[in-house]
């Protein structure tokens, strides 16, 4: 590709600083803009999602834009060679995508309930993210986004699970997947060996608000798990760390004790979630209600992640039924085994 890519983003999305660290680490150029900024002239996105990868035509005008970033993901692996975030052994992969959507549909429930709840956190966000398009905001101008934002974000609170109900589950999870990387640590560092994959990318976006931006949850992590910050620190730019072809990866069978963890707690919180959402999409109902670590979970249903379990089982049944029954083994006792279940 002659011309280089544009990320259209922002430093408060989990998900534009996980592309920009994907692109980064896999040596693919690119333009980062911040995403409805001055500097921002792409104009609209197929929604207005973010981060927006721009695929530029061959006189390197602004061509096809696309949002989501797993796809995005997919989509750089089939058009660019080596580094690959993607280990080459399907049953592998398909264990990394599981924890990178993992981190990407439940993880971010901390984020955004730390975010939204505590009021050193909703002061911090609500001053300093309107002003990471435009410096020249002047006082009642900021003042009048900060209104708008912390309503706006407190208010759709509890269409993503965070209530005070909830926040036991949530901030629990927390902390147990904060134990899960530092124990991973003391061996590797990275989940699956000696490279990142697409579980590191996905936890790493979700660890630039908790662990490096949001007051209230970079307190537990400095008391839980401190190397995590360093880790995050590290993650944003892996330019320079050297990869040799397709080395570097753990093989299934050697999973560490520390991710098979990590495949535990998403087999307690995410899995039953997962199913119960899946269900009441099917069924109508206007609120997801399952046990998640011994206590009632609530909140409302989700369709797009109706839709990622539906990825991950057409992921899952496309494998071989040797690759297949790998992962069943490395899955099996976790809790996520129940996604794969007809």
């Amino acid at each position: 590709m002659s011309h280089h890519l544009l990320l259209a983003g922002s430093y408060g999305s989990p998900y534009s600083l996980k592309m920009r660290a994907v692109l980064r680490y896999r040596h693919i150029p690119f333009k980062w803009v911040l995403r409805n900024s001055k500097w921002d002239d792409i104009g609209a996105a197929p929604v207005p999602l973010i981060p927006v990868i721009v695929f530029p035509n061959p006189d390197g005008t602004h061509g096809e834009k696309m949002v989501d970033s797993s796809p995005q993901i997919t989509r750089l692996e089939a058009e660019f060679t080596g580094r690959s975030v993607v280990p080459n052994d399907p049953a592998l992969a398909f264990v990394d995508a599981l924890i990178e959507d993992f981190a990407d549909e439940w993880l971010t429930k901390a984020m955004y309930h730390y975010r939204w709840t505590y009021e050193a956190d909703i002061g911090k966000a609500g001053k300093l993210l309107p002003l990471s398009q435009n410096l020249q905001l002047d006082t009642d101008g900021a003042q009048q986004m900060y209104e708008f934002i912390t309503s706006r974000q407190i208010g759709r609170r509890e269409l993503v699970g965070s209530t005070e109900w909830n926040a036991p589950v949530i901030e629990d999870s927390y902390k147990r997947v904060l134990r899960c990387m530092q124990h991973q640590m003391a061996s590797h560092d990275f989940l699956l060996g000696d490279r990142p994959g697409r579980a590191d990318f996905g936890i790493y976006g979700q660890f630039t608000q908790l662990v490096r931006w949001d007051p209230t949850p970079i307190g537990v992590a400095i008391r839980e798990a401190p190397k995590t910050i360093t880790w995050t620190d590290r993650v944003d730019d892996l330019s320079w760390l050297d990869v040799i072809d397709d080395e570097g990866w753990l093989a299934l069978e050697d999973m560490t004790s520390a991710t098979r963890s990590l495949l535990e707690e998403i087999g307690r919180t995410y899995a039953p979630f997962m199913l119960t959402n899946a269900s009441a999409i099917v069924e109508g109902a206007d609120e997801v209600v399952c046990e998640i670590d011994g206590r009632e979970y609530r909140q409302g249903p989700f369709k797009y992640q109706a839709k990622c379990l539906r990825w991950l089982r057409a992921d899952y049944a496309a494998l071989s039924e040797s690759d297949r029954n790998r992962v069943d083994v490395a899955l099996d006792g976790t809790g996520c085994e129940q996604l794969f279940v007809d």
